[in-house]
């Protein structure tokens, strides 16, 4: 019997789904573990567990709770090195490229003054984002000086978090992006997610449909999940103007209740696979 806590903050679709697939299985038990509710005595096991599904809505519970279940020896999928590689954008950036991976340029600035400086340098237009985020939230495209100056100026008024200036290249797209899903370092199915607006996510209006995976998707899908360490993934990847790609995120907490369908492919059934297997291994 294995006993698999099942973390989340709410139950979404994604987790309406994942659940009923882990009922159909055999000689597993599931501990429900919603964040909002617990408390953790960080000298002390949370649970008796053999492994924990990490889904909470939120990076940072999710991150920290993943790292008092490690500290006492309980696996975590995904894992919390996995998630703060994942979700901090800078340390997905600096992966990407020292990996030598096909991503878009980004500067880093620490004050108003210094994040001008790099939006000038990298020329209009040009992208703001939180380090942390999710969903298509707080992005803004920078098209002229006027407009990066009131970004900036709301940006360092939002708080700590926020002035830390990620400054990234814009990519011109078709309309359209990729998010390809990966398990175990190995792509299972991928869909665009086309929209009028430059943000493209189907949180925010995005259509999707189904990509197929080329050799070239799948190969920089697989040199991806390679350099972050496998487990389960979204890759959301641009088609650049020359027809080459270049990888903008990667996710560790994945949606896909609009991916089922569209690709053909039961992404929760290979999801519980993986969990299930990582508890046995």
């Amino acid at each position: 019997m294995i006993r698999l806590g099942f973390l989340y903050t709410r139950v979404r679709v994604e987790e309406k789904l994942l659940l009923q697939e882990i009922e159909k299985r055999q000689n597993v038990e599931i501990v429900q573990i919603c964040d909002d509710d617990t408390v953790y005595d960080i000298a002390k096991p949370p649970l008796d567990v053999d492994v924990v599904f990490e889904r909470s809505v939120s990076y940072s519970r999710g991150l920290y709770i993943s790292r008092i279940f490690e500290a006492h020896g309980i696996k975590v999928v995904n894992p919390s090195v996995i998630a703060e590689r994942c979700g901090d954008k800078y340390i997905t950036s600096q992966i990407l490229v020292r990996a030598g991976i096909p991503s878009p340029r980004v500067l880093m600035a620490f004050s108003e003054e210094s994040a001008m400086k790099a939006v000038e340098e990298m020329g209009y237009p040009c992208v703001l984002k939180p380090v942390v985020g999710s969903w298509g939230r707080l992005l803004a495209r920078v098209d002229d000086r006027a407009t990066a100056e009131s970004f900036i100026e709301h940006k360092a008024s939002l708080g700590v978090n926020h002035q830390v200036f990620y400054v990234q290249e814009y990519i011109e797209k078709p309309g359209r992006d990729i998010r390809a899903f990966v398990v175990g370092e190995e792509p299972i199915g991928a869909i665009y997610r086309t929209s009028p607006n430059w943000i493209t996510n189907t949180a925010r209006g995005g259509v999707a449909t189904n990509c197929p995976i080329t050799p070239e998707i799948g190969d920089l899908c697989r040199k991806v999940a390679k350099v972050i360490g496998g487990g389960m993934l979204a890759i959301d990847i641009f088609e650049t103007p020359d027809g080459g790609f270049s990888v903008n995120e990667v996710n560790h907490t994945m949606e896909f209740r609009n991916s089922i369908a569209t690709t053909g492919v039961n992404i929760p059934a290979l999801m519980v696979d993986y969990v299930l297997a990582q508890a046995k291994s």
